[in-house]
């Protein structure tokens, strides 16, 4: 499509080439028409398949040389309406992103040069609104660990030339390098400067310059910086900022955090992609600014695969290539059993299929079982077991043991119930008035009635409660058992020790 060529530091560049939209706002912008056609559904599903290499013959081979070719399993990719729709957020925040960035326009123009003499002079605040009408919002990605979320969003913005170079456009000379896309992580301990420091980095690393050399010096402070990445992201055009690993932000850190990527948003136009899993989604909960852009723009919820059509079509999709010389057919039954197994999470299925093959083939059984399959996720998911037993019970409270396992849903709590939560100061004292009259009552006597049998949903603390009435276990030892609450008596003992 683009002509390829390599720049002086040897990354790879493309020239741009410009194509025209049926869309307005998208023509006369050459960093939206540099970028790639937009697609239907069926040719985005070419781009993101990868099917690998496979041959019935190579079932007949010697063993050495399958137990190698099994691993081609972690190259392929299988496309899902998941996937789909985080094709779509990607382009939607770039292109959009672009609208109020045209190069061209004379209002952006002295924008950009009122904001550089600002910058220059430092006395740009960035607390202060800009007047500058951005088209940039924010979306996020949040699911497991290993359900596919980095692996995917690379994969689709592989899809976009990371730098294009212009030269002239409509007839004109237009000297610019454009970034589409950049993606950092956040840092562990939350510090933005060490964010900010990746930053010039990585655009150094991209195109060779020496913005880091340039900009970064000791007393310079975080908020002195951030004029300067937003200065440098409007000099290369930078599509959009992909953030991984969100969760990684600690309490001290998320308001600090929170006012950096506003600032870039609002003041320099520039578009965010936050990833992380569950452990993450309070932060946006909590920060109003990023959650009403994000609702408005984006919100994406990767939870595990439900059994159902979504996962038997996964299954089907990888289960011709087995290299074990005895073909398996897919069955009610294995299909059954890789969902014990998985729980639906994607990476742990390519696992499973592969480390079950490899088994077999070790040992020369050469056919796919159910024993087999729950034999070898015994042996190998051992550390993994916790936390797919927490998955499969759907107990909350399990789950909630492990923040990258927290479902994200909305609650079933029933409107009546959603109402008693919000009350007036007078209804809340009507309600002490009635405890206090309902606690006088309880010393006179009582006429018994027939009792009315609750019946409680499985996890309900009261349907659990009950049982100790009957005086076979304590409350204690059954919440235990249940898992409501943790035994601490491993870490009372070590403490004495």
């Amino acid at each position: 499509m683009n002509n390829l060529f390599f720049l002086q530091n040897g990354m790879e560049a493309v020239e741009a080439e410009y194509h025209q939209f049926p869309l307005e706002e998208y023509n006369s912008n050459p960093l939206i028409q540099a970028l790639p056609p937009l697609m239907d559904k069926e040719s985005i599903i070419k781009k993101l398949k990868s099917p690998i290499s496979f041959k019935e013959e190579e079932r007949n081979m010697d063993s050495a040389y399958r137990l190698h070719m099994i691993y081609r399993l972690y190259k392929l990719y299988q496309p899902m309406p998941i996937h789909l729709n985080i094709w779509k957020t990607i382009f939607t925040l770039i292109y959009q992103g672009y609208i109020a960035r045209n190069p061209f326009d004379k209002e952006y123009r002295r924008y950009i040069n009122q904001t550089g003499k600002k910058i220059i002079n430092r006395t740009f605040d960035i607390n202060t609104r800009a007047d500058f009408r951005t088209t940039a919002s924010c979306a996020t990605l949040i699911g497991y660990s290993g359900i596919g979320k980095t692996s995917c969003v690379s994969r689709v913005i592989s899809n976009i030339p990371q730098i294009i170079v212009h030269n002239q456009y409509d007839n004109q000379h237009f000297n610019q390098i454009q970034i589409s896309h950049l993606t950092l992580q956040t840092p562990s301990n939350s510090s933005l400067k060490a964010l900010t420091l990746q930053f010039f980095m990585k655009v150094d690393e991209l195109i060779g310059t020496n913005t880091f050399q340039k900009h970064v010096s000791r007393n310079l402070s975080t908020d002195a910086m951030l004029p300067l990445v937003g200065q440098v992201a409007q000099n290369l055009a930078i599509g959009t900022l992909i953030i991984d690993e969100i969760q990684h932000l600690q309490n001290r850190g998320i308001q600090q955090m929170m006012n950096y990527f506003v600032t870039l948003m609002n003041s320099f136009g520039v578009p965010i992609l936050f990833i992380g899993t569950p452990a993450s989604y309070s932060i946006f909960q909590n920060e109003f600014r990023i959650a009403r852009r994000v609702s408005g723009n984006g919100e994406i919820i990767w939870n595990n695969m439900e059994n159902n059509n979504e996962f038997r079509f996964f299954l089907e999709s990888i289960w011709k290539y087995q290299w074990n010389r005895i073909f398996t057919p897919l069955s009610e039954e294995m299909i059954k059993v890789f969902y014990e197994e998985t729980q639906g999470v994607s990476d742990l299925i390519i696992k499973l299929f592969i480390n079950v093959q490899e088994v077999c083939i070790s040992i020369g059984k050469e056919e796919f079982t159910v024993e087999m399959i729950q034999k070898v996720a015994k042996e190998k998911f051992k550390l993994m077991k916790p936390m797919i037993d927490a998955i499969k019970s759907k107990n909350i409270y399990k789950m909630a043991q492990f923040e990258d396992l927290r479902k994200i849903e909305i609650s079933d709590v029933p409107i009546s119930n959603k109402e008693k939560l919000i009350q007036s100061p007078a209804k809340i004292k009507n309600v002490q008035q009635e405890v206090s009259l309902n606690a006088k009552k309880t010393s006179e006597p009582k006429v018994q009635k027939g009792k009315k049998v609750a019946n409680y949903k499985e996890g309900d603390l009261r349907g659990v409660l009950k049982n100790s009435n009957k005086g076979e276990k304590s409350p204690f030892q059954l919440m235990l058992e249940n898992g409501f609450i943790d035994d601490m008596s491993f870490w009372l003992e070590a403490a004495v020790k």
